[in-house]
């Protein structure tokens, strides 16, 4: 096998049955094995900031590598607030398996995460 230098940023990391490999990004919630995506986000339309996510499978990873990103969790119960946690240059956090959340930016940079797609979802986010 020849070893070569992979782009995280045009590429998607796949790691599934004993196997790592770089593929053209593409969020395939039909797929099993896990996922390492990487992305530069310059505004929150790159974050889709104004979309609730969940990831039913697995945990994720969410990771902020330069700049700085809020980390939103849903309410688990109505009426609670909604708990945000700030991710500076060289932190992530762990969001639980089947919590909805959703990322906001705070300052342009780069972020990873790292989930099993199987299963994820959007929702739009209504603002009131």
């Amino acid at each position: 096998m020849t070893v070569t230098p992979i782009d995280l940023f045009g590429s998607f990391i796949r790691l599934d049955d004993r196997r790592v490999r770089a593929e053209p990004p593409a969020f395939d919630t039909e797929r099993a094995g896990w996922q390492l995506m990487t992305f530069h986000v310059e505004t929150d339309a790159d974050l889709h900031a104004d979309h609730w996510e969940i990831h039913p499978e697995a945990e994720e990873l969410v990771s902020c590598l330069t700049g700085g990103i809020r980390l939103v969790l849903r309410p688990e119960q109505p009426g609670d607030p909604e708990e945000e946690i700030t991710l500076t240059a060289g932190t992530a956090a762990i969001v639980p398996r089947g919590r909805w959340h959703r990322l906001a930016l705070d300052a342009p940079g780069d972020i990873m995460s790292v989930t099993l797609p199987r299963g994820s979802r959007l929702e739009k986010r209504s603002v009131g």
